[in-house]
């Protein structure tokens, strides 16, 4: 998978770097699983957010990564506090099982692609130690009639992207799953799912979304 990433979007280096971020985590479902003190990689952190929670709630070993430039400049502005790096292909340099645990936020839903995905999966395999945990939350596919018209639209213009892809009016291009490909994308890499939850999440666009969580072990 050598020099295989996901291509950062442009919107993500103009509009999509100023948007303030609401997928938020579960801090009970973190603590069950991930231990205080573990090595964490906070993966497609944007801004950083998510790696500024875990400090806040007492995780002294968190990385934040990026494949944008803008994000992770905003996010050193805003927190230099923060271990932020930005990275724009994969492999990641760090050695094999550097890190306890990762977590994947909303990330796939900005990789539209199946091999981009896999590539995702499969260099967070090979960074999480075997007997580590990876911690995934991402907006599945819905079922109102807003987001089904805006699949169907970008179906008839691009017939052969996976259904559950859409654009955004800023220009942003994202993809829902459905929670058997989610699945099946953790057991490929060599993850088995330890628990699952569902529940709501604020978007981007300011709407409400399903989404769901999973927790999964490597094997």
């Amino acid at each position: 998978m050598a020099g295989v990433h996901p291509a950062v979007h442009g919107f993500w280096e103009a509009d999509g770097a100023t948007k303030t971020f609401t997928h938020a985590l579960d801090p009970g479902l973190l603590a069950a699983h991930i231990p205080r003190e573990g090595r964490v990689l906070d993966y497609g952190c944007g801004y950083g957010r998510l790696t500024a929670r875990l400090a806040e709630l007492g995780y002294p070993h968190v990385l934040g990564v990026d494949p944008s430039r803008a994000m992770i400049e905003r996010g050193l502005r805003e927190r230099p506090d923060l271990a932020l790096r930005h990275q724009s292909r994969l492999p990641l340099p760090d050695a094999d099982g550097s890190y306890d645990a990762a977590l994947l936020f909303a990330v796939l839903n900005c990789v539209p692609d199946d091999r981009a995905q896999r590539a995702v999966m499969a260099e967070l395999a090979r960074v999480v130690r075997p007997g580590g945990t990876l911690y995934v939350s991402e907006v599945p596919l819905q079922r109102d009639a807003r987001n089904v018209a805006r699949y169907e639209q970008h179906s008839k213009a691009t017939p052969h992207a996976p259904y559950g892809t859409f654009t955004t009016p800023e220009g942003g291009l994202f993809r829902h799953h459905t929670p058997e490909h989610l699945r099946a994308l953790l057991a490929d890499s060599g993850f088995g799912l330890t628990e699952e939850r569902t529940g709501t999440a604020p978007t981007l666009g300011g709407h409400q979304a399903t989404r769901l969580q999973l927790v999964a072990r490597r094997s």
